[in-house]
């Protein structure tokens, strides 16, 4: 394994501890009642123009259990959500269990803004057409893009091009965002430096409240509060209910 590989593994490596996940959400009480309404919440804190808006907005699915504790219910109402074409889910590739979420409107409206004019317009229409409908798949084989979707070769390679499929392994693609490249550098380099000031205050611990007052560096393009319903929904930080609020601690093994 190749030292950036090694790195990204050790930093991204989302360890599965129980912890007090729920209270950073502000005392919310609700479970998994509104998962939509979470996702709409989280999504508004998403930097749109880092971008140019030419992506979707795009939440973690581990960010949702930074506001419910009941991870099943959780996945269960993600899984309604997708069936019905209502949400899109995508492996993201820097770990095995990130997976991104974006409204598949949001998604249609940004793919084609970025398709407008090219050659490949067409056929990236038919596979939305064919996927947005109630499509739950993270990837693709290619006996179902040939005789299931009725693409021809030509076609997916069309498709790659476009940024709509990346390749997973020979004769099999995953679900892509076109151009999210950035978005994935930007995540991976805010969450090591959000990791890094908690590391760094006294005892490894810092009030949820001051972690999100404080002054962002070159290195944290996102808002304060994504990035701590990531490091919190994915378990990098223990959330300690004190009478002065949420302290987050830092869990050792998860920066470098």
């Amino acid at each position: 394994m190749s030292r950036k590989r090694a790195l990204i593994a050790d930093t991204f490596c989302l360890k599965r501890r129980r912890s007090a996940a729920d209270a950073v959400a502000g005392g919310s009480h609700e479970g998994a009642a509104d998962i939509r309404s979470s996702l709409q919440n989280l999504m508004t804190l998403f930097s749109r123009k880092l971008f140019n808006d030419s992506l979707p907005p795009v939440v973690l699915k581990h960010q949702l259990y930074s506001l419910h504790s009941d991870r099943t219910s959780v996945d269960k109402q993600l899984n309604e959500l997708r069936v019905s074409g209502e949400l899109l889910m995508f492996q993201l590739g820097f770990d095995s269990e990130a997976f991104a979420l974006v409204f598949a409107e949001d998604y249609r409206a940004k793919v084609l803004q970025g398709e407008a004019g090219r050659e490949t317009l067409e056929t990236v229409e038919k596979f939305l057409d064919k996927l947005i409908p109630g499509c739950s798949d993270l990837s693709f084989n290619k006996e179902k893009m040939l005789k299931e979707f009725l693409f021809t070769d030509s076609e997916i390679t069309q498709l790659v091009k476009s940024g709509v499929l990346t390749v997973r392994d020979a004769g099999s693609w995953w679900l892509s965002i076109p151009n999210s490249g950035k978005f994935i550098k930007y995540f991976i380099r805010g969450r090591k430096a959000v990791l890094g000031m908690v590391k760094k205050s006294r005892y490894g611990e810092i009030l949820k409240t001051e972690l999100e007052g404080r002054r962002t560096t070159s290195h944290v393009k996102f808002q304060m509060k994504y990035h701590i319903h990531d490091i919190v929904g994915a378990e990098l930080v223990e959330c300690i209910q004190t009478t002065s609020g949420t302290l987050l601690r830092y869990v050792d093994g998860n920066i470098n």
